[in-house]
């Protein structure tokens, strides 16, 4: 029994180290991770500073007239939007895609306000700065809440609405205890790859992995390997912040646009989980009934549910999603 033990710990550390061995150190703003498009940057100014954003611009192959803009999610960049990309544009649709300030290759403030408001102004100012006067808005996860919170204040250039997988949809902070910004920050320092990848796993796959998930995992954990990973814990504690403390869930019935709603049914995201009993918890993240009340809540809206699917339906069911995308988008 004890060399039986021994070989499974073994076995264990192990597996952990090798796991460890395969992350690459990332720079601050992922200047050694290649997008599958050209980025290029734009300067915003707010707050009494200067800020880089980051932006893939990318021209269909045969204009329909029509842009789209991709919002990614909290624990993501632009970059996984690759396959959208690739065949929206090919449907005539151009592709605009911006890391918001604080993620992927954009600026990584040391004192910055966040707040979904500053995310679309920054955000409509690149569109101006295009020149584009009209789109469609698609956020997935944290950005399904910028998404409604652009569409809210920006009616006027929204053509459509498009959410998948939106966080945001119930209200957490009634339920989970108070957390400082401060706390966020010492949990987010305490993260590796295993962390990371235990927590997707629960959460945004409900107990499903694969290697297509695994690239995801890996770009969060190679940032932990660098000397300033201290100062992108301290941006994404802000962004927990954030989204605990400007809900738009009592929001959703203000919406002016035409709203799509994409579900993967086995999502289980919500923040705050591990903050909690068992019996709260198991009342959390439930997105095969949230998909229903949300579209309940949006007065022109569809419901598109993906059944046995996680967080990510551009990446898990990526034929279901696209599918339900184009239809809506050429209606």
């Amino acid at each position: 029994m004890k060399s039986l033990l021994g070989v499974v710990i073994v076995l264990f550390l192990f597996s952990n180290v090798q796991a460890q061995e395969e992350l690459k150190r990332l720079d601050l703003n992922l200047k050694n991770y290649e997008y599958p498009y050209p980025v290029s940057f734009i300067e915003i100014n707010a707050q009494k500073e200067t800020y880089t954003m980051a932006y893939m611009y990318v021209k269909a192959i045969k204009p329909n007239g029509k842009t789209i803009v991709l919002l990614h999610g909290k624990n993501f960049n632009g970059a996984y939007w690759q396959t959208t990309i690739d065949t929206l544009t090919k449907e005539g649709y151009d592709i605009l895609v911006p890391d918001q300030i604080g993620f992927g290759k954009s600026s990584k403030p040391e004192y910055f306000q966040y707040s979904f408001q500053q995310l679309a102004e920054n955000t409509k100012y690149l569109i101006e700065n295009l020149h584009i006067e009209k789109t469609t808005i698609l956020g997935h996860s944290m950005g399904g809440m910028l998404a409604t919170r652009f569409a809210l204040m920006y009616p006027e250039i929204t053509e459509k609405l498009v959410l998948l997988n939106p966080i945001g949809l119930e209200d957490w902070k009634l339920k989970i205890p108070y957390h400082s910004v401060n706390d966020w920050y010492e949990q987010e320092l305490k993260k590796d790859y295993k962390a990371i990848k235990e927590y997707q796993k629960e959460s945004y796959y409900a107990g499903a992995w694969n290697e297509d998930y695994a690239e995801w995992a890996k770009l969060l954990a190679g940032w932990t390997l660098n000397e300033k990973y201290p100062l992108i814990a301290w941006n994404a504690a802000l962004t927990y912040d954030m989204i605990l403390t400007q809900p738009v869930v009592y929001e959703f019935k203000e919406l002016e646009v035409p709203t799509l709603l994409i579900i993967g049914t086995r999502d289980r995201t919500a923040l705050g989980k591990n903050l909690v009993s068992e019996e709260v918890k198991a009342t959390m993240g439930l997105y095969d009934q949230l998909g229903e009340e949300t579209a309940e809540k949006i007065p022109d809206a569809e419901l598109v549910e993906i059944p046995d699917t996680g967080h990510l339906p551009h990446i898990e069911a990526f034929n279901q999603y696209i599918t339900a995308l184009l239809s809506y988008l050429k209606k």
